[in-house]
């Protein structure tokens, strides 16, 4: 999907290089149409520039920031350098991003989409995501969940969410935790074995892998997967405590730990 409208003073635009001249380079700006920008040979690099062509080279793809906007006049005023390698790296990863998603798109609602239905669908979800790509993300970490306050029919959203799980990567982070469980009744052994289940839970969000293992008398070691480390911590903690509830009730001790006791290693 390209932007319609312009882009504003300060942001990072990703282009190819069009054309080089002796007085600077004009690039062809990749997320918006029909909109060419300059580049003057004093923003192409820091220092002194004997030949442009030495920095940059036709056909390439940059970053560049944009320093001015008239649109009156049609002139978009851009500099390389003033992008440092850190914001480079992040904004061409965004830009990959977006064609994935414009693809994701495609596959979800046919290659012959009209552009109309196309930027309908495509503006719902930028209401509650910040880029296409996160709405797709989202759909297939969280399902029809989480698209259920955008404003799309329950067939472009089911559209979306079997897409999204069908294409999309997503990233997970895997958080440990131990607990040390003890219970000195009679059955206390049937008892711990009740506070291992509690923890693994019965309503445990699909997106998050959770998993109660043995380490060695009294310890427990609870292991989680899910797609951020907030979500993990709190699936982390919320296992320990109901494992710790269960055990409470019926007489015995638990106590929640991060590290294994080194007395265990």
């Amino acid at each position: 999907m390209k932007y319609s409208g312009w882009p504003e003073s300060g942001d990072l635009v990703v282009g190819e290089v069009d054309e080089i001249t002796d007085f600077g380079v004009f690039v062809d700006l990749d997320e918006y149409e029909d909109k060419r920008g300059l580049c003057h040979i004093s923003e192409v690099a820091s220092g002194w520039i004997k030949n442009v062509r030495d920095h940059v080279r036709e056909g390439q793809t940059v970053v560049a920031k944009v320093l001015e906007v008239d649109e009156g006049s049609q002139q978009i005023d851009l500099s390389i350098k003033d992008v440092n390698e850190h914001q480079r790296k992040e904004k061409i990863q965004d830009w990959k991003n977006e064609q994935k998603a414009d693809n994701w798109m495609e596959i979800a609602f046919g290659d012959d989409v009209t552009d109309e239905r196309y930027g309908a669908i495509a503006n719902a979800l930028l209401v509650d995501f910040e880029s296409l790509y996160d709405a797709f993300e989202s759909a297939a970490i969280h399902g029809a969940d989480a698209l259920e306050d955008v404003d799309l029919d329950d067939e472009e959203i089911e559209a979306i969410v079997e897409t999204a799980r069908q294409n999309v990567s997503v990233p997970y982070v895997n958080v440990t935790g131990y607990v040390d469980l003890r219970c000195p009744t009679g059955d206390g052994v049937d008892r711990i074995k009740e506070a291992l289940q509690a923890a693994e839970g019965e309503d445990v969000p699909e997106e998050i892998d959770l998993e109660v293992t043995y380490v060695g008398a009294p310890e427990y070691r609870i292991r989680v997967q899910a797609p951020d480390y907030k979500t993990a911590e709190d699936a982390l903690e919320a296992a320990a405590d109901r494992a710790g509830d269960s055990i409470v009730a019926d007489g015995g001790t638990a106590e929640y730990h991060r590290e294994r006791r080194e007395d265990d290693e």
